[in-house]
């Protein structure tokens, strides 16, 4: 049990030493995420109907 509460006690300690962003750090970090996201979607998606339109005019 002492190892468990020195474990967290050192968790505590480190937690203090992190660097956390601010607010606008935060969305901006979000929106790129959401964006990059929506993009590769995207993109996909084109892939995808491409290769089911080109395999469809090749087995018709």
């Amino acid at each position: 049990m002492g190892q468990t509460v020195k474990f967290l006690k050192s968790v505590k300690d480190e937690m203090k030493l992190v660097t956390w962003p601010t607010g606008k750090e935060l969305t901006q970090y979000t929106s790129t995420v959401v964006v990059t996201v929506l993009l590769f979607a995207v993109f996909f998606a084109v892939v995808d109907f491409g290769i089911s339109e080109l395999l469809g005019l090749l087995l018709n």
